[in-house]
């Protein structure tokens, strides 16, 4: 027989009724078979759905009495309530409503994640389900009778539809059935909870330096927009108090980490750090941006795994972006931890503004290009020279065009002027105030060339070439923030090669290079510059190892190669006519079906007009590989091959499955720019699934097979 909706539902309409006093929706009621008994009781039996509001139920057969108003339920039966709560059942006892009733052999599915199974379920008004004699864990259950992973057993559990809450009478922790810890009560938040106050995940660490800690993190919501987690971490050596507060707001958020810390790396003294950062959108679409970086010593971020930092920045900043237009004020706060670095004769304290326009005159080609600049820093020391303190002004208009030929010659021009004023105070070495004006100009062609060949490939050729000119003779004046020049593909055909505006390139310059490019549908893409900058006089303020000294720069070659296979290889590297380098990098990823690995490789030649006394060179390694579908190795490696010696190492272990989250990490850690003494890290987390919202992390069911 075909399945009846409609003579059930005038069948079934005292049952309707009854449900509908609790509830504003109907009951439906649909079957393959409805019949009345001889004693008024209504049956409905195979493929049996019942609906009522939002909740679904599916039976073998259903038997409605109507002297006793009870839905007798023959199972399995499968009781649904929206998305994230399932019932699986033997057999059943419930009002017409389906809120209140019995249920046997069941057992309690939360949000696809945790299960809680039960001799017998209570269900009261549609909010409370009573487990008796219950088992909940989130990991596979097998039919063979093996133990789950974990489990928690209770005499009695309740769960709070409405709250999202569980709790447990004479609850015991259990792995492999193996009683770990009992607890006579217990409350723990159920996974469709996205926030709830109570303890999180706990966290092992031991270090060479503060021995053996455990970290237990409570999570404290103090409303909708705003929480607090409080973590002690306790060792033999140290007493930390550990916090995170959050705060979102309708136009912005605020989040703040960090510590305070009593231990025995220095006894008698409070230790701790703070970082801050905020967001926050204001009127006329402008936004305020703030950081806040600060700690107690050198060598306490790195000691407790918080930061590997050697320098602070705290910030405040307001800016605006348009598309012609774009505003920015900031403040700043500099802090070092280098052993080597003394503070007050930093510039720490920074004041630092822009303003750039782009206007489109009318029977004017081109654009017109506007900045205005202002910066100002101070130093705390009042020393001379030392204690040196410098304010900027900067200025700068230009006119730029692009015209393409008919020939397919690509010329673009620039012409404008700049201004710069200055301000030097406590450095009896320089006079205070200099003033000047530069007009400046450049053209530069380009001859872009593509072929095309099989299989849609194509390969573009760019011929580049550019002759500028800066007027005037730089000021006398102390370098304070140019004092490092990166030579690239980004600013080879640049007017002036230096950072910032105290600093830049006269007289008349000539750049000339190719670009060439390959494009391939199927993956494989690979791009390549070689460039060289030409001019009449040598700038003596460019270092050596800049790229940039004498009248001939040294040769710049930079290029990337992208593979169909995952591999990717980018590298840069400056040299001289006799193949000297002055500076290489080399980074390297290959991306493959069980993980990543990676490498890179610097080298930074001698420089003691860049702070740089010995040459650097570095090895680099870094990668992952999932060993299966549980575990997951990671390595990482650092060797400074100048020195001839290891500069960090560590490794990570992964376990993964339904249930159960654990990480292992090792980490070595040698002496740092913040610290002479090495140090060796061990983490250990264990994460158990179930009682939190899900992350949406890629998770594989275990295998009930042997």
């Amino acid at each position: 027989m075909r399945r009846l909706m409609i003579i059930v539902t005038l069948a079934l309409l005292p049952l309707m009724l009854k449900a509908q006093q609790h509830s504003g929706d109907p009951a439906i009621l649909v079957a393959d078979q409805v019949f009345i008994t001889q004693d008024r009781t209504l049956v409905a039996q195979g493929n049996v759905e019942a609906f009522q509001g939002q909740t679904r139920l599916r039976a073998r057969a259903i038997r409605y009495n109507q002297q006793s108003g009870a839905l007798e339920i023959e199972g399995p039966i499968t009781i649904s309530e929206g998305d994230d709560t399932l019932i699986l059942a033997d057999a059943a006892e419930l009002e017409p409503d389906l809120q209140n009733g019995l249920l046997r052999g069941a057992r309690l599915i939360l949000d696809q994640q945790l299960q809680l199974a039960a001799q017998q379920i209570d269900r009261v008004d549609g909010r409370y389900s009573q487990l008796y004699k219950s088992a909940v864990t989130s990991c596979k259950v097998c039919q063979d009778g093996r133990p789950p992973l974990w489990q928690i057993r209770a005499k009695r559990v309740i769960h709070d539809q409405l709250e999202q809450q569980l709790y447990f009478d004479e609850a015991s922790f259990r792995i492999r059935n193996v009683p770990i810890f009992y607890l006579p009560r217990l409350r723990l938040p159920d996974p469709t909870l996205e926030r709830a106050t109570g303890f999180l995940q706990p966290s092992l660490r031991t270090t060479s330096q503060l021995g053996a800690g455990l970290k237990l993190p409570y999570f404290i919501k103090l409303g909708d927009h705003r929480d607090l987690t409080l973590t002690p971490y306790l060792s033999s050596a140290t007493r930390t108090l550990e916090f995170r507060y959050r705060q979102a707001f309708t136009s912005g958020r605020i989040q703040f980490d960090g510590a305070y810390t009593r231990d025995d790396e220095r006894p008698g003294e409070t230790r701790g750090y703070l970082f801050g950062t905020g967001r926050f959108d204001l009127a006329r679409d402008f936004v305020l941006e703030y950081e806040i970086e600060a700690t107690s010593d050198r060598a306490y971020l790195t000691e407790y795994g918080y930061s590997d930092k050697d320098r602070l920045t705290s910030q405040l900043t307001v800016s605006r972006a348009r598309r012609d237009e774009y505003i920015r004020a900031s403040v700043y706060n500099f802090k070092s931890l280098r052993v080597s670095d003394v503070n007050d004769e930093l510039p720490t304290f920074v004041l630092d503004g822009d303003y750039e326009r782009r206007m489109f005159p009318t029977g004017l080609p081109g654009e017109v290009r506007m900045r205005l600049q202002a910066h100002s820093h101070r130093r705390t020391s009042d020393a001379d020279i030392v204690g040196r303190d410098v304010t900027r002004l900067h200025g700068e208009i230009n006119w730029l065009h692009r015209m393409t030929l008919s020939s397919g010659l690509v010329l673009d021009g620039q012409i404008g002027a700049s201004f710069n004023a200055f301000d030097i105070t406590q450095d009896s070495s320089f006079a205070q105030n200099h003033f000047d004006i530069v007009p400046q100009g450049a053209v530069a062609l380009r001859y872009p060339m593509v072929r095309a060949a099989a299989g849609g490939v194509s390969h573009l050729l760019e011929p580049i070439a550019q002759i500028g000119w800066s007027g005037g003779n730089r000021l006398p004046i102390p370098n304070e923030e140019s004092t490092r020049v990166e030579f690239d593909e980004g600013n080879l055909l640049s007017l002036s090669r230096f950072p910032r505006p105290d600093r830049r390139e006269r007289h008349a310059v000539v750049a000339i290079g190719v670009n060439w490019s390959r494009f391939d549908p199927t993956g494989w893409d690979a791009h390549l510059t070689v460039g060289q900058v030409l001019r009449d006089k040598a700038d003596a303020e460019f270092t050596a190892t800049s790229g940039l000294t004498g009248t001939s720069s040294d040769f710049l070659v930079a290029g990337q190669i992208k593979s169909i296979g995952g591999l990717s290889l980018t590298g840069r590297s400056l040299f001289d006519d006799e193949f000297h380098f002055a500076k290489a990098e080399l980074r390297g990823d290959w991306d493959f079906a069980r993980g990543r690995i990676g490498g890179s490789y610097v080298w930074l030649d001698d420089d003691l007009a860049e702070d740089r006394p010995q040459a650097v060179s570095e090895i680099a390694l870094d990668g992952d590989y999932k060993i299966n579908r549980h575990w997951t190795a990671s390595a990482d490696w650092r060797f400074d091959t100048a020195d001839d010696r290891a500069a960090s190492a560590g490794l990570g272990l992964t376990y993964n499955n339904e249930c159960v989250t654990v990480d292992l990490t090792v980490e070595r850690s040698y002496s740092s720019s913040t610290s002479v003494e090495p140090s060796t890290n061990i983490g250990f987390n264990i994460g158990l699934r179930g009682f939190a919202a899900s992350n949406g992390t890629e998770r594989y069911e275990r295998s009930c097979r042997n």
